[in-house]
């Protein structure tokens, strides 16, 4: 086994970990079946820069992990971020000199926001109509509690979450070499 896939998978193993814990001991917003934590895509977000074959490894084991620590809904949620991850960590592998444009880098991430909350959206409209949750009525408050919370709170806990990750991944870069940062820095 090469000592870099060793690396890699250690390193998702880590991220997973966090990706599990983080929202057990982080500071949360509860509004209704809506929830945000405080950096809890940070994981994720942070593997992206890494590899897509990373990021779809730590979306999996997180969901996995939230899948025996947390409602059945959470799960599918992070379940879903295989959509954003996968899209994002490809398109920083492609572009990774986007890091070293910050205004192009926020617009990336709101992109990466706004497929993440759609995403979630479609995943806990699914749920409850599906009837995931029968104490739920199908009036206005289901359509404030889709687009208002988990749309709008999401795109902004996931601008906030990829800022952090940015952050740490920036800083970790100089001494470490991060993938998307290395690549960045040759061309």
């Amino acid at each position: 086994m090469k000592k870099n896939s060793i690396h890699q998978l250690t390193l998702s193993a880590l991220l997973i970990a966090l990706g599990v814990l983080i929202p057990l001991v982080m500071p949360r917003i509860v509004i209704g079946p809506a929830s945000f934590t405080l950096a809890s895509h940070v994981p994720l977000f942070v593997a992206m820069f890494f590899s897509p074959r990373m990021a779809i490894t730590v979306a999996l084991g997180t969901a996995f992990g939230f899948l025996l620590t947390a409602p059945f809904i959470i799960a599918l949620r992070a379940l879903s971020h295989l959509v954003f991850a996968v899209l994002g960590a490809y398109y920083l592998q492609k572009r990774p000199q986007i890091v070293n444009q910050p205004k192009k880098f926020q617009l990336y991430n709101l992109v990466i926001a706004i497929i993440h909350a759609a995403v979630e959206v479609l995943v806990v409209a699914g749920f409850f109509l599906l009837g995931g949750s029968p104490q739920v009525s199908y009036d206005h408050s289901m359509f404030t509690l889709l687009f208002g919370f988990i749309g709008v709170g999401g795109v902004i806990h996931s601008l906030i979450d990829y800022n952090i990750a940015f952050f740490v991944v920036k800083t970790l870069s100089k001494a470490y070499a991060v993938p998307v940062f290395k690549k960045a820095k040759e061309g």
